[in-house]
């Protein structure tokens, strides 16, 4: 893929993260992701591939969505097939309430290199690069910490595990707590929670629990790019989705994913800040109708990772 894709598609995530920005803290999450949704498949129209929506968004909240199988971009005869899993907004909740780690986030792979993740739940485990190989997702939660504590050079008492607040991971939270180590809740975001992971400056040292298949898919492209690892294991909540998983072509319905099997070859990633959180700034809306973004960019093939702080005149776009 084009390096230079890379730049494209990070003006896409700002558009998505512009316009749903304006409704933070207005309670109302789905006129929020539509404004993302929206903006996003626009802003996908001004760049030059042949891109296939293998991950999309919506469908369990019931919310517009970017849906799976959706055609997005400007085709042209030798224009590049590529794959996109994307979250137009990875915490509605988040926005709505004004919450941190809202962010609009886009990643892209060849053709075919992205694990088809039905709409369902994963459980997952990920660490950053200094612990590539010690986890294990079917190991008890006390096994992978005092791993990771080895690995880090740290005392299981400083290791930072970050955990969706949820009724589904009480038990889970219980075995962290006894085993002396930091716990993080977050109310929604695993996609930034993951990547935390891997940047020394969040103080995340390990990701457990279950969260979003797609999510899952998305968050291992972005370690993918800064050489993090993570696995991850479908969990079902139904027969019906057990049907829709078969259909997606998934065989194995208890396999473990590794890291390279959810996000293979070579993969981009970028997202952008859509409220303030650990790992991007949120959208600023300052005087004379200007915004400011943050955002990242990382490319697997180069691990790049690239920090771009953007001034916006409204004045020229429609949100």
């Amino acid at each position: 893929m084009d390096r230079n894709l890379a730049l494209e598609f990070v003006r896409i995530t700002e558009a998505a993260a512009l316009a749903c920005a304006r409704h933070m803290g207005r309670g109302n999450e789905k006129l929020a992701d539509k404004a993302a949704v929206d903006a996003m498949r626009k802003a996908f129209d001004t760049v030059r591939i042949d891109g296939t929506v293998v991950i999309g968004e919506g469908e369990r909240d019931e919310a517009p969505m970017l849906f799976i199988g959706e055609k997005v971009g400007r085709v042209t005869a030798d224009a590049p097939k590529v794959d996109i899993a994307l979250d137009p907004l990875e915490g509605t909740t988040i926005c709505a309430r004004g919450g941190e780690n809202a962010i609009s986030v886009i990643a892209v792979a060849e053709n075919g290199n992205f694990l088809h993740a039905p709409d369902t739940y994963m459980d997952k485990i990920a660490v950053g690069p200094a612990a590539v190989g010690k986890i294990d997702i079917e190991a008890p939660a006390e096994d992978n910490i005092r791993a990771v504590a080895k690995a880090l050079g740290k005392d299981v008492q400083d290791v930072t595990v970050i955990i969706l607040d949820r009724p589904r991971h009480e038990k889970l939270i219980s075995d962290v707590r006894k085993t002396g180590a930091r716990i993080k809740l977050i109310t929604d975001g695993d996609v930034s929670a993951a990547i935390a992971t891997c940047r020394d400056v969040t103080g995340v040292d390990l990701l457990i629990g279950i969260g979003g298949a797609p999510e899952g898919v998305i968050a291992a492209a972005a370690l993918r790019c800064v050489g993090g690892d993570m696995q991850g294991r479908l969990k079902f909540r139904n027969d019906e989705e057990r049907k829709r998983a078969e259909k997606m072509g998934i065989s194995q319905l208890d396999k473990v994913y590794g890291i390279n099997e959810l996000a293979r070859g070579n993969v981009m990633f970028c997202a952008t800040g859509v409220t303030d959180g650990s790992l991007l700034r949120g959208v600023r809306l300052s005087s004379g109708n200007r915004a400011y973004t943050h955002s990242i960019v990382m490319r697997s093939k180069t691990g790049t990772v690239r920090d771009i702080h953007a001034e916006h005149q409204l004045n020229f776009k429609s949100l």
